[in-house]
């Protein structure tokens, strides 16, 4: 149930403004960036910043981290369409990526690539230099010691647009997935788009076989659920005896989101969470027992880790 990945990994700003603009890294607490060729000299010259050069031709260039609503559906009732990256790190751990992130995106950028343990650059506007170099600082002091991702669904990527969006609505569904070449006895499902269960005319409305993928699995055997947000995604990481849960808000440019209900399949009676911008964060109502982890989090606004251990 688990899958290897690599060990976690600081994403950093591109910057292809001139040497002139220190002052704003300086005041932004960034010392590290990457940047063209074209400009790097005069960089490496600049006390207190290191530096390193980066052809953007050979990224791929992701989409911005965000939430989008159809603006022809009543404010009440309106869905929210998740643009996350997770599939594209799951297809392709191992590649380079590239984020455009102006403002209060790039924060949420550098959450979510740090969340999947890839390497990537976030380009940002001047709006975005703060918040960005806030949220590098909090992840540099996060607890680095390796735990494995957890999956139970197996899923088999043909590499087609049609997998790809398959995989994207199984992430924003939490539903923990690796990428597997054939089936492993060792999960509880095993997904592939053309097989019986997910027949390739479905390709179309891949919100019905992710629902269908939900319905197989059943709710009790999935590592994870989320109550109350469509704007959380989250990622889990452990070893048996620890977990730790990624939470990432998607809608944090606009809001925070308060007094969401998270189920973690695994009975662990010590549980802390560290929240961005919330210091004093803590979990409530508390519960543990029938093979499972449920708490209270009253607040999350970009990112937090929920560490979970069985008391020994």
């Amino acid at each position: 149930m688990t899958l290897i990945v690599a060990a976690l990994v600081l994403p950093s700003l591109f910057w292809d403004k001139g040497a002139e603009t220190a002052n704003l890294l300086d005041r932004a607490r960034i010392s590290h960036i990457d940047t063209p060729a074209s400009i790097a000299d005069s960089w490496k010259r600049v006390a207190g910043i290191t530096v390193d050069v980066v052809d953007l031709k050979q990224l791929i260039h992701l989409t911005t981290p965000s939430v989008r609503f159809d603006p022809q559906e009543a404010s009440a009732t309106r869905a929210a369409w998740v643009n996350s990256n997770g599939w594209r790190f799951l297809r392709d751990p191992d590649a380079r990526f590239y984020y455009e992130a102006p403002g209060a995106s790039a924060p949420l950028a550098a959450a979510e690539a740090f969340t999947y343990g890839v390497w990537a650059v976030i380009h940002t506007n001047e709006a975005g230099l703060q918040p960005l170099g806030g949220m590098l600082a909090f992840l540099k002091q996060l607890d680095s010691e390796y735990l494995p991702a957890l999956a139970n669904i197996g899923f088999i990527d043909d590499g087609s647009p049609q997998s790809g969006e398959f995989m994207n609505l199984l992430v924003r569904r939490n539903l923990l997935f690796k990428i597997v070449k054939q089936p492993d006895p060792k999960l509880d499902l095993t997904v592939a788009l053309g097989s019986p269960d997910y027949p390739r005319f479905e390709a179309g409305n891949p919100s019905l076989l992710a629902e269908k993928v939900r319905s197989h699995l059943t709710d009790e055997k999935r590592l994870l659920r989320i109550y109350g947000s469509e704007e959380v995604i989250g990622r889990l990481f452990g070893d048996g005896n620890h977990a730790r849960l990624y939470l990432i808000n998607y809608e944090s440019a606009r809001a925070s989101i308060e007094g969401i209900r998270v189920r973690v399949l695994g009975d662990y009676s010590k549980q802390q969470i560290t929240g961005y911008e919330l210091p004093d964060a803590r979990l409530l109502d508390v519960s543990t027992g029938a093979g499972a982890t449920e708490f209270t989090i009253p607040e999350l606004r970009t990112f937090a880790v929920i560490t979970l251990s069985q008391r020994k």
